[in-house]
C-alpha cells in the first residue's frame, strides 16, 4: 500500500496476461495494448480463437460458459498473472416486454456465469503466482437501468458485485481486482445502435492505466464518470 493508501503500481512489463473474447473489439485491442506495455505472453482466449502472428500471442480454444474448457485454460496456462475478463453478449431486451427469459439466462449466463467460473478457476492460479490481477470490463449499466436494456443491465450489475465481492475474498492472496466501467463502446455488438460511442481504444486505454496505476475502477468516459457520482440518488427521480 501507499501512504495514501491506496494499491501499489502493477507494471504490465513481464506480466503474463489471458484475455477472454481476444478475436475482436474491445478484447483485440486488449491484446494489441498489453503487448505494446510490455507483457511477456498473452494468451488470446476465443471460443474459435484464431492463428497469431506474434510469437508472444497463444490463441486458446474457450467457451467460458464450458466448464471443462475452462478448467483446462486454467490448467493449461498456469503462469497467468493477469486475468482480462473481457467475453461478454448483449441482447438489447427488456426484462418484462421480451417475449421469453432467453435473453435475460443468455446474458447472465455469460456475463456472471461466465465471468465469475472463469474467476473461480483462475483465483488459485494467480495466488501460485503472487496474486496478480483480474479485469473485469463491465459498463455504466451496472449501475443505471435503461428498461429497454434491462436484462444486460441486471447481468452486469450482477457482475459488479461478484467483482467488488471478490475483491474483499481475494485480497488475502495479494489479488487486485479492477472494475472498468463505460458507455457504448464502438464494437460489432453495438454496430446497430445509434448512439454516441468511445473507441475500444478509449475502452482498453482506461482498463490498464487503472490497473498500472493501483486503481480498483476505471470509470473510462464522462457519461460514466457523471453517472457513478450520482449514486446517492436514484437517477430517476421519484413518483407519487
Amino acid at each position: 500500500m501507499t501512504s495514501e493508501g491506496a494499491l501499489s503500481p502493477f507494471p504490465l512489463a513481464g506480466a503474463v496476461v489471458l484475455v477472454t473474447g481476444s478475436n475482436r473489439g474491445i478484447g483485440a485491442v486488449f491484446v494489441r495494448e498489453l503487448l505494446a506495455r510490455g507483457a511477456a505472453r498473452v494468451y488470446a482466449a476465443a471460443r474459435a480463437p484464431r492463428p497469431a502472428g506474434d510469437p508472444r500471442v497463444v490463441p486458446v480454444r474457450l467457451d467460458i460458459e464450458d466448464p471443462a474448457q475452462v478448467a483446462e485454460a486454467a490448467r493449461r496456462c498456469g503462469d497467468v498473472t493477469v486475468l482480462v475478463n473481457n467475453a461478454g453478449v448483449f441482447r438489447g431486451t427488456p426484462l418484462l416486454g421480451a417475449p421469453s427469459d432467453e435473453d435475460v439466462r443468455a446474458e447472465m449466463e455469460t456475463n456472471f456465469f461466465g465471468t465469475l467460473a472463469m474467476m473461480r478457476a483462475f483465483a488459485p492460479v494467480l495466488g501460485r503466482n503472487g496474486g496478480g490481477a483480474i479485469v473485469n470490463a463491465l459498463s455504466v449499466l451496472s449501475f443505471i437501468n435503461y428498461a429497454a436494456w434491462g436484462s444486460y443491465s441486471a447481468a452486469k450489475s450482477a457482475a459488479w458485485s461478484l467483482t467488488n465481492s471478490a475483491r474483499d475474498e481475494l485480497a488475502g492472496q495479494g489479488t487486485r481486482v479492477v472494475a472498468v466501467h463505460a458507455g457504448l463502446v464502438d464494437t460489432d455488438m453495438t454496430s446497430g445502435i445509434d448512439l454516441p460511442k468511445i473507441a475500444p481504444e478509449t475502452f482498453v486505454t482506461g482498463a490498464l492505466d487503472a490497473l498500472e496505476a493501483g486503481r480498483i475502477e476505471a470509470l473510462v468516459d464522462e457519461h460514466t464518470r457523471t453517472y457513478r457520482t450520482l449514486l446517492a440518488d436514484h437517477p430517476h427521480g421519484t413518483q407519487a
